[in-house]
């Protein structure tokens, strides 16, 4: 993951320059090819160019948001650099855990299913890690959820496709989330924590 990462960064580098360059000379027009290009060609050329650098990043940022609650194996690693944190793999069951210690001394854990997906992820320790990394694409869902809440204390947000509790005071947190669809065969709920 970390060198297709690399290289988008690059293609979108480049794409980028290329960018800048056909504005440049549709601008300038001291091409001569440009100058005998009309109007219409010069813009959809400048559009193309747009298009490919927006397409471009938008494959970077899902390849970047793609290290949490429902990413591949692949992804944990994203989580740890991220993080700064030490880890450590166990295989507990039917699952690979991965327990990564940050330098606040905050630890989070990270379930794997046998196909690579993560199904889980729990945390516990001095500082709140960063939920939006964690839960990734469910992070907006698990927000509108808190927000209508009207009570105070734990967090508990049931919704389908996604469960997440959470709760504790200063400097001392806790919470899982976990997909309950992805749950393998035999790994209950209570064992991500």
């Amino acid at each position: 993951m970390p060198v297709l990462r690399r290289w988008l960064e690059a293609a979108v580098g480049l794409l980028s320059a290329l960018h800048i360059w056909f504005i440049f000379r549709g601008r300038h027009g001291n091409d001569e090819r440009a100058k005998r290009m009309n109007p219409k060609g010069q813009h959809r050329l400048r559009r193309r160019a747009s298009l490919a650098v927006l397409t471009a990043t938008t494959v970077l940022a899902g390849v970047s948001a793609n290290a949490a609650l429902g990413g591949m194996e692949a992804t944990v690693q994203v989580d740890q650099r991220q993080m700064s944190a030490t880890q450590r793999v166990l295989r507990p069951g039917p699952y690979t855990l991965h327990e990564m210690q940050t330098p606040t001394g905050t630890v989070v854990r990270e379930y794997v299913s046998p196909a690579g997906m993560v199904f889980g992820v729990a945390w516990q320790g001095p500082a709140m890690p960063d939920l939006r990394q964690l839960l990734g694409s469910n992070f907006d869902r698990y927000v509108a959820a808190v927000a209508q809440r009207k009570a105070k204390g734990p967090v508990v947000v049931e919704l389908p496709g996604l469960v997440v509790h959470s709760g504790g005071h200063m400097r001392a947190f806790a919470g899982r989330a976990y997909i309950p669809e992805a749950l393998p065969q035999g790994v209950a709920a209570d064992s991500i924590r």
